[in-house]
């Protein structure tokens, strides 16, 4: 099956082998069609892959990055999402190509650390699996992972993280869907340390664990989100935006981010992860009132400045200094 190269790719690569890592989860072993190396990653890139539909959507690479010869995604099929991992579900076969960018990095892991706190939700876990996976075995630098999920059948990767080599470091934890179970982190978060902290998975969780951390520096808590433009809620609505440097406006629809809009009408601005956690794309704010939808301002920054890739306006206009 051929498909059309997106602007945002750059190689075509082949699916060599799709397995099911858990109910509804499938990981993707893509190569190049001629065996080479592929570019270098690190722990925590991600790749944007055109889908068989025609849909471009980011995903982890979740794979050793000291294998050169393969990229590894882990999708989890959304039957209520936008359409792209239905397409890898329902479309994909061995064989097939998948136009696929070079890795970018807009959580990566410091190196420097002299230990490293995990916490993962759901497919959240593709990322920090990268990351556990380079650390080696031993591992170079102390590590422990809490690992969240609903159902035991759900829970990506759950064979391997059980085994020995990692059981007396990881914690995984199923709530069976009932909120009076889940996992209580405060006992682990209350102390801050020197210990660096990544979190991906639900918006909820990481909301949740960003509260819990306020008293840590925060230099060592990092946050990563699977939601590229910040989903949808039920109270959004249109708004206009006006670039102050050009003096262009446009209207932003419900449903589109700013940064989205700004690129149809051939504007940009700098950006990595585009789901509000890494602040590449922080721009300051001159007039109205944001929806501040990110992981990363501080209250003291919110009146000045916003993040592009998933904020949006209480006001009917904003005007950014873009």
């Amino acid at each position: 099956m051929q498909v059309q190269t997106h602007a945002d790719t750059q190689m075509p690569l082949r699916i060599a082998a799709i397995e099911e890592v858990a109910r509804g989860i499938r990981s993707f072993e893509l190569v190049q069609a001629d065996g080479s190396d592929l570019p270098e990653f690190s722990p925590g890139s991600h790749v944007k892959v055109q889908t068989p539909n025609g849909m471009v959507r980011k995903y982890s690479l979740c794979n050793d990055p000291a294998e050169r010869h393969r990229y590894v995604i882990t999708v989890k099929k959304e039957e209520a999402g936008r359409g792209g991992s239905l397409s890898l579900h329902q479309d994909a076969q061995v064989g097939d190509t998948l136009p696929t960018s070079i890795p970018d990095n807009a959580f990566p892991l410091e190196g420097s650390a002299r230990s490293y706190l995990f916490i993962a939700g759901g497919i959240g876990i593709t990322p920090i699996l990268s990351m556990i996976r380079s650390l080696g075995d031993p591992p170079a630098t102390p590590w422990k992972l809490v690992y969240l999920s609903q159902h035991e059948e759900t829970t990506a990767f759950r064979e391997e993280l059980s085994s020995p080599a990692y059981k007396r470091r990881v914690v995984i934890h199923h709530t069976g869907g009932d909120p009076d179970a889940e996992y209580d982190l405060w006992p682990a978060l209350e102390k801050p340390n020197s210990a660096h902290l990544y979190c991906c998975g639900p918006r909820r969780l990481m909301e949740s664990v960003r509260d819990m951390t306020g008293h840590w520096s925060a230099k060592n808590v990092h946050f990563e989100s699977f939601n590229e433009g910040g989903g949808v809620q039920a109270d959004d609505k249109p708004f206009a935006v006006r670039l102050a440097r050009s003096n262009r406006e446009f209207e932003v629809p419900v449903g589109r981010s700013i940064l989205e809009v700004m690129r149809e009408h051939g504007c940009d601005a700098p950006s990595s992860c585009e789901s509000g956690t890494c602040g590449s794309c922080r721009s300051n704010l001159l007039e109205g009132v944001a929806d501040h939808r990110d992981m990363v301002l501080l209250p003291e920054e919110m009146d000045s400045q916003i993040m592009v890739c998933v904020s949006r306006a209480k006001s009917d206009k904003l005007v950014i200094d873009l």
